[in-house]
């Protein structure tokens, strides 16, 4: 019997974007609707201008168990696995795209394969003190296609990266935080409040500047420092002309908060 319940739970909260893996009973191991469902929900987070930030979680004890290889496996075709319908936006940005706001990830319990790399294609991370981590796709005879191949060694050095990619080792909060895996660790009934603490605040600043300095920090990253240096004056420019500008600079005046446009 199929089973059509959706896998992800999409919620507004004011300029944020909840996105919540909601399959609980299998420790919300990704089968393919949930693949889709999350790449749809990144799409919604990508072209409604109201939304600034987006806060993935998960539903019950578990981030992610990691891919449900059973559903997965069938649809990789010699193309390899398409993951992003029309309309969506790929959560890994392994397809050369990548959603424009920032994304706060809130991991406890088991944070397996895909939940580590979308960690690591996130923003910011916060990690509960139960949270395990680990890439297991050697155990499994493939290799990881989520992007941590590329990302961990940039984001914790290649030989912390190598010692749990080559192994498929488990390892804790701990760990995650001294690799800089994670950003912070707190208590896991407070994962979820931080968290969302930390996308409210960055969806009280000014969003096109908060999507120009993310985008300056992807493109260095990606091209080189000399590649984001050279685009920092025209963004200066361009960011000074929008009336977010004028009225940051106008609430600095009165030593008042600003009230945002995106324009």
């Amino acid at each position: 019997m199929s089973d059509d319940r959706r896998r992800v739970l999409v919620e507004r909260d004011g300029h944020v974007l909840r996105i919540g893996l909601d399959r609980p009973e299998k420790r919300n191991a990704a089968d393919l609707r949930m693949l889709h469902e999350l790449a749809l929900a990144y799409g919604v987070l990508d072209r409604d201008p109201e939304l600034r930030v987006g806060l993935v979680h998960a539903i019950g004890d578990h981030f992610t168990a990691g891919l449900d290889l059973a559903d997965v496996v069938p649809a990789v075709t010699a193309d390899g696995l398409r993951v992003v319908p029309e309309g969506g936006v790929d959560p890994w940005r392994v397809d050369g795209s990548s959603v424009s706001k920032p994304v706060v990830v809130a991991v406890r319990g088991t944070c397996f394969t895909l939940g580590v790399e979308l960690a690591l294609a996130a923003d910011v991370v916060v990690a509960g003190r139960s949270a395990s981590f680990a890439q297991l796709e050697v155990s499994r005879g493939i290799l990881p296609f989520g992007g941590a191949t590329a990302r961990l060694p940039r984001r914790v050095g290649w030989g912390d990266a190598m010692r749990w990619l080559l192994t498929g080792d488990r390892f804790d909060a701990d760990e995650a935080l001294r690799i800089g895996l994670v950003q912070e660790v707190v208590d896991d009934e407070l994962v979820l409040g931080r968290a969302s603490e930390l996308a409210a605040r960055i969806a009280a600043q000014a969003p096109l500047a908060v999507q120009a300095t993310l985008a300056s920090a992807r493109l260095a990253a990606r091209e080189g420092e000399a590649a984001a240096e050279a685009r920092l004056q025209p963004e200066l420019v361009r960011l000074l002309a929008t009336d977010d500008a004028r009225r940051g600079a106008e609430a600095a005046a009165r030593r008042a908060a600003p009230e945002w446009t995106g324009r």
